[in-house]
């Protein structure tokens, strides 16, 4: 009996296609399996899953939130279903004739369950197929090949620690979340969502908020004289000693500050009294783990979830290490030459690697933390070229690159330089500060080396003094956590993991729990922390998050049990839904009471009443007035994403302002009256004829502004003819005199931002973005034409829509099997 291919499963299709291309030699091809991508090679088969192919969930039966309390959900059976139902039907097929099976999937908690998912999936329909479990730290040709001469076993202690996660994650978050909605009936796509890593993280913004909001200014003067010698001017600011002998620069006085300020003006020199000379060494920084990495990034714009998905997107194209470590210590088989001389050759880089090369010894910086599993994040070797990366992607692996040249470079020297004198019995210093040996910083530019400058003076030395002033200010309360120092906190605190952090960030922007960036929290986060602290205090504590966090590490090193982690998880949910169903009534109230004001805009012009942001039975949202149905007035918003009141309001209408929260879509609409009267007073702009009713009724195309926001190009009988096309909602349309040969359609061009965004026209622009949508051809975009028959088509020699439209129905069904003649006049009248 000849023994079946061999099957490498990995955790994602494009890291299925660079192994098998390292392992292939770049031979392998891709063919369809049950729509999903597999690569094929000699005696090897590669898939890529989506992640997670496997989740779980409670049975059907405890679907209904009405028939079901959600205290029954804590003891809940818990079933494991098919969430890629292609996939994996594609992998079943796949490992029922393997010989051997390889588990490539990610190296972390995560990664390795989904390995064991997938080994539970082979298992199904394969018993005695060998399993191999290979483990890489970058997808490079060395570490790849590497891995798979030297095969392990699934570390099943680790997958049932992210097993355990997963249980623990869905338990409380279903249970609390069904709790919470229901007490406030907030049902439908609004429900309250809570989670075990949600609450704690959201109580650290709330409270912060608190004392923001408890901080009471207090007021202080600060004193500046500009001193002067020969030429060289520079700035000095007074100071005194305060009773604990320390220097102040606070006058808390303002009769004091205002006495100091008068003797300054009405003196013209000052005595140098002080001269120190200092030189600091300024040593490089640690290589990045996971923590540090998205500080970095947000210090030059990106926010966590964006960081990690640009890392995680460079690490499966081979470029940078595994982006989820908390290691900061290189591994001792990491050779810094050998990794600085592959950047020689690089345009971008070149010349700081061999700078870098010219040095002795190289002996790299490190952190506090070294653990086993994966390096810092650092660049491969394997260099990108400029077609490769977006300019996002360029951006950051920009960065990762020059923090590894910074971990070897040599360290930086600054000369500090003080000087104190006096005027009139006054106190005024000035620091000085220049970089004399540049070191680290001339291949890291991501950290402040700005020098300032002051003269060299000796003490009894006499300045000009130039200018006085004098500053009135506020002490300033706590600022908001940025991200990536909201995420340093959660790591100090025990908070999450460094795979999970920035996605719980992100499912908080996106559930409406904060907005802004640094995060500021909304009404209803208030209020569910409120009601944490109140009724159920494990909601929002950390210590009990933390305590799960270490149980999983526990479970990882096999010092604990499955079972055992995931009972005591349930038997803490039990003591707080003690908690909450004893105040279930006046949780609801509290609740409720939040979420109306979360919704709340204004006044309404029409009667006074509260202007709402609600919800229609079709699902979109709209503005309308609380005294409904006395009142009827009401205002639209965009139909994409979901509405969120923001603080800044209208001067005009004293409106609030409204975001709409669509991921990477979301946008500011501003003010909904504004945005309604705006489109009230624009004309429609004609540009051609509806190819619906445009012979029969002449009807006309017009780019249309409509009130909520939203721009169109649609048929001016509506609503008669209800055709449009879509249009981007910013920028100024330019109307070209370039015409559609097929549409006869004016080419449009969008001014917005640096570059003008071609449009084209309109009709095709859809067409292609319909087809784009569906992941296939232009001609997949017409109704009934699926991928295979796209194939057909293609193979006939029709390849795109207008080819389509200008064919001869019966030569095309003569040409492929399968379609006739009636067919290809559907898709040719759908085409127009």
């Amino acid at each position: 009996m000849s023994r079946g291919p061999e099957l490498i499963i990995t955790e994602k299709d494009n890291a299925a296609r660079r192994i098998a291309a390292i392992l292939s030699g770049d031979s392998a091809e891709a063919e369809r399996m049950n729509g999903v991508n597999v690569y094929k090679w000699g005696g090897k088969r590669c898939i890529g899953l989506s992640g997670h192919v496997v989740g779980v969930d409670f049975p059907p039966e405890y679907n209904d939130w009405r028939d079901v309390e959600p205290v029954e959900l804590i003891d809940a059976p818990i079933d494991k279903q098919p969430t890629q139902e292609s996939i994996v039907a594609a992998l079943r097929r796949l490992a029922r004739k393997a010989g051997r099976v390889v588990i490539a999937t990610d190296y972390d908690r995560e990664g390795e369950l989904i390995g064991k998912e997938a080994y539970e999936l082979v298992r199904e329909v394969n018993e005695e197929v060998p399993v191999d479990r290979v483990r890489f730290s970058s997808i490079t040709k060395r570490e790849v090949t590497e891995a798979f001469e030297n095969r392990d076993d699934l570390d099943f202690d680790l997958a049932a620690a992210g097993e355990a996660r997963q249980v623990i994650d869905l338990v409380w978050g279903a249970a609390l979340t069904r709790f919470l909605s229901l007490s406030a009936r907030q049902l439908g796509n609004d429900f309250i969502s809570v989670g075990r890593v949600q609450g704690p993280t959201l109580k650290l913004i709330v409270d912060r908020e608190r004392e923001i909001d408890a901080f009471d200014p207090e007021d202080y003067w600060e004193l500046f004289a500009g001193l002067e010698k020969d030429s060289d001017a520079f700035e000095a600011q007074y100071f005194y000693l305060d009773e604990d002998g320390n220097e102040a620069e606070r006058v808390w006085d303002e009769d004091a500050a205002q006495e100091a300020y008068e003797t300054l003006q009405s003196e013209s020199t000052a005595t140098v009294t002080s001269v120190r000379r200092r030189t600091r060494t300024d040593e490089p920084p640690a290589p990045f783990n996971t923590t540090q990495f998205i500080r970095a990034a947000g210090s030059i714009g990106y926010s966590a979830q964006r960081a990690m998905s640009i890392a995680e997107d460079l690490y499966t194209a081979g470029y940078v290490t595994y982006p989820r470590t908390d290691n900061t210590h290189y591994p001792e088989d990491l050779d810094p030459r050998e990794l600085l001389d592959a950047f020689t050759g690089s345009r971008q880089f070149g010349e700081d690697a061999e700078s870098l090369l010219e040095q002795e010894e190289i002996e790299p910086t490190a952190g506090e933390k070294e653990t086993t599993d994966h390096p810092p994040i650092h660049p491969t070797g394997e260099l990108p070229s400029a077609s490769d990366l977006s300019e996002d992607e360029r951006e950051v692996y920009e960065l990762v690159v020059r923090r590894f040249f910074a971990t070897v470079a040599e360290a930086a020297k600054w000369e500090h330089l003080r000087v104190v004198a006096d005027v009139a019995g006054l106190s005024l210093k000035a620091n000085g500060k220049r970089l004399i040996e540049e070191g680290y910083h001339a291949v890291y530019p991501y950290f402040n080396n700005t020098e300032s400058f002051v003269p060299d003076v000796e003490e009894g030395e006499e300045l000009a003094v130039t200018d006085t002033r004098i500053e009135a200010k506020q002490t300033q309360p706590p600022r908001r956590y940025g991200q990536s120092r909201l995420i340093e906190t959660m790591e100090q605190m025990g908070i999450g993991t460094k795979a999970t952090r920035h996605d719980v960030i992100q499912k908080l922007y996106d559930r409406g729990y904060i907005e802004s960036d640094p995060p500021k929290p909304t009404r209803l986060a208030r209020a569910v922390v409120k009601a944490g602290e109140d009724f159920a205090d494990l909601i929002v504590s950390e210590e009990m998050t933390a305590q799960l966090e270490e149980d999983m590490l526990a479970i990882a090193d096999g010092e604990a049990d499955y079972e055992d982690v995931t009972d005591e998880s349930r038997e803490m949910l039990q003591q707080v839904f003690e908690g909450l169903m004893e105040n279930s009534e006046e949780l609801g109230s509290q609740l409720k009471e939040s979420l109306k004001a979360d919704k709340t805009l204004g006044p309404c012009p029409e009667c006074g009443e509260d202007l709402l942001v609600r919800k229609s039975r079709h699902g979109s949202y709209f503005v309308g007035c609380d005294g409904y149905p006395d009142c009827t007035y009401t205002l639209p918003l965009p139909s994409t994403g979901k509405p969120l009141i923001l603080e800044d309001t209208c001067e005009e209408h004293d409106l609030h302002e409204v975001k709409m929260l669509a991921g990477r879509k979301t946008f500011t609409h501003g003010c909904p009256q504004c945005k309604a009267d705006e489109a009230d007073e624009q004309e429609d702009e004609v540009i051609g004829v509806c190819p619906e009713c445009g012979e029969e009724h002449g009807g006309e195309l017009a780019i249309k502004q409509l009130r909520s926001g939203s721009r169109l190009v649609g048929c001016t009988r509506y609503p008669d003819c209800d055709y449009s096309l879509p249009l981007p909602r910013r920028g100024e349309i330019e109307i070209t005199d370039e015409e559609c040969e097929e549409h006869g359609l004016p080419h449009l061009v969008v001014h917005s931002g640096d570059e003008p965004w071609e449009l084209g026209c309109p009709i095709c622009n859809y067409r292609e973005y319909q087809a784009r949508q569906a992941g296939g051809s232009e001609l997949e975009s017409i109704q009934g034409i699926g991928e295979k028959t796209a194939e057909k088509l293609k193979e006939a020699g029709i390849e795109d829509v207008p080819g389509l439209k200008e064919s001869d129905p019966d030569d095309v069904a003569a040409k492929v099997s399968g379609v006739g003649a009636d067919t290809v006049r559907k898709w040719q009248a759908s085409a127009d």
